[in-house]
């Protein structure tokens, strides 16, 4: 067997030690709540040295990272439709379907999402991961503001990094309402509302 092979086996041994790690992490913290998870347990559930998993990961806070990191990623699927609107009434169907999608992810999301709640209120490690995941969301929607007032649809007094962290808070805080559950109309409702003030005020 010549080097390459050996390496690539031991990569694919180290991605499944990984995968396996990690999913027990998820179950772990599903179960456990954040603050009482250990890594002990992960390790246990996932059956593997501790020598192994701590070449892997250097706690739990980086366990729940990478697991924030792959649920982020579906939210910001939503937010990297293409957006290139060509009237006011475009515009606002795509945002409120955005906005719509987004809401609906934190609803089918929402044990994961109140786990990472948790960490991000104990962890200053979570905490600023969750920050630079919500500044990749308003550079994101930035461009797509900044896009519509190039194009004359959009009011082009007004700062478009200012108006994309307001719009990023607004869904944010329904986010978290959904999450915990303490959301007093419909997910539709929500987006539909909250899709039709913001383009009321940004759009022309």
């Amino acid at each position: 067997m010549n080097h390459r092979n050996i390496e690539d086996k031991r990569h694919l041994r180290s991605l499944k030690t990984r995968i396996k790690l990690l999913e027990a992490a998820r179950e772990v913290f599903l179960q456990e709540g954040f603050q009482k998870a250990t890594i002990s347990q992960m390790i246990n559930k996932a059956s593997i040295g501790y020598g192994t998993a701590y070449v892997h990961f250097g706690g739990k806070e980086d366990l729940l990272i990478v697991l924030m990191e792959g649920v982020m990623e579906q939210f910001f699927e939503i937010a990297e439709i293409s957006f290139l609107p060509k009237s006011k009434q475009e515009a606002e169907e795509i945002i409120r379907k955005q906005a719509n999608d987004f809401l609906k992810m934190a609803e089918a999301e929402r044990d994961m999402m109140q786990v990472f709640e948790q960490a991000i209120g104990v962890s200053s490690l979570v905490s600023d991961k969750w920050k630079a995941i919500r500044e990749k969301f308003i550079q994101r929607i930035s461009t797509d503001v900044a896009y519509a007032q190039q194009n004359g649809l959009a009011r082009s007094e007004v700062n478009h990094e200012i108006v994309a962290r307001g719009w990023f808070f607004t869904n944010e805080m329904y986010l978290w309402e959904i999450v915990r559950d303490e959301h007093h109309s419909s997910v539709e409702e929500i987006a539909r509302t909250i899709a039709s003030v913001y383009v009321t005020g940004l759009y022309l």
